[in-house]
């Protein structure tokens, strides 16, 4: 009788080792927004804190060190500094107030519109978005024109004499009118986007157990557009924060300086007064405020979500 020799199973080829090339390749792809992030973002901000730190005149040779006596005086309400740049941020802080829950609720109800099928859905959608495209420039001297309380097209219109550009609260209104007609058309984009990325199982799921629209509204297309919701607003939050063409171009600060913006104040410290070292240190307490506002919104929705 004769024994079969046993078979020898081959074993499994052993995983070769990642090149170093291999290893080095995102790095690659990457390396572009590194240079330009580094050049353009990084450098900057640091040369922006060492000139925070100095009495810096541009126009002088000498620019001595003061350490963090720019930051100290926006804080001591003996500094020359202090009233005004506060009251820029106060105006900061109505602006961001008066504008953000506009820019949050209108796109999405015309997001929710324009993402219903009827003839022509792509034309308005294109319409709405329009405006997004101009320049502040060119958008501040629209409105400029429009508003105008005596030769303006809008009193005309309406056989008054509103003053829209130089007492409160209609400068505000004008300022937050003429932002939400600008650029809810990028808000209505995204949330577009988002709505899209909703499954359609689930509103069918939703009728099927016989939920109203306003009930799929509730349970379906919010916590879809949570995500979403969170990126509308910060990013709304730190470009009403930032604003600055609006004002500048249709109020001009008026009136009494109620709508100057904090960076309005920061450019005319540092480019019409020339001290830039108090213009740098107001630009770095502005960021760490958003900075701050942007990490509760972040951890406040997270929150919700656990």
């Amino acid at each position: 009788m004769q024994t079969q020799a046993p078979k020898l199973q081959r074993s499994s080829p052993e995983p070769r080792p990642i090149r170093r090339a291999g290893r080095a390749t995102p790095y690659l792809f990457l390396a572009p927004y590194l240079v330009l992030f580094g050049v353009f973002v990084v450098l900057p901000a640091l040369y922006g804190l060492w000139i925070s730190l100095h009495d810096w005149d541009f126009l002088l040779p000498r620019k001595p060190w003061v350490g963090l006596r720019n930051y100290q005086n926006l804080f001591s309400s003996e500094s020359r500094d202090f009233s005004d740049f506060w009251q820029s941020m106060r105006a900061t802080g109505l602006f961001t107030l008066f504008s953000v829950p506009f820019l949050v609720t209108v796109p999405l109800l015309v997001a929710l519109l324009l993402n219903r099928q009827f003839p022509g859905r792509t034309f308005f959608r294109a319409v709405y978005f329009a405006p997004y495209v101009l320049g502040v420039a060119v958008v501040g001297v629209l409105w400029r024109f429009l508003l105008d309380p005596n030769i303006g097209l809008v009193n005309q219109s309406l056989s008054a004499t509103i003053p829209w550009t130089t007492a409160v609260p209609w400068a505000w209104i004008s300022l937050v009118g003429m932002t939400v007609w600008w650029t809810l058309g990028f808000n209505a984009i995204i949330y577009l986007a988002g709505l899209q990325d909703i499954p359609r199982e689930l509103y069918d799921a939703a009728k099927v157990d016989g939920a109203t629209r306003w009930q799929q509204f509730l349970h379906v297309t919010l916590p879809g557009l949570k995500p979403v919701l969170l990126l509308v607003l910060t990013m709304t939050i730190l470009s009403s924060a930032n604003m600055f063409g609006q004002s500048y171009l249709v109020t001009r600060g008026a009136p009494a300086n109620e709508t100057r913006t904090a960076i309005m104040f920061i450019a005319d410290t540092g480019l019409r007064s020339f001290r830039m070292g108090s213009a740098a240190a107001m630009s770095y307490v502005l960021a760490l405020t958003l900075l701050v506002i942007s990490a509760f919104n972040f951890r406040l929705l997270r929150q919700e979500d656990t």
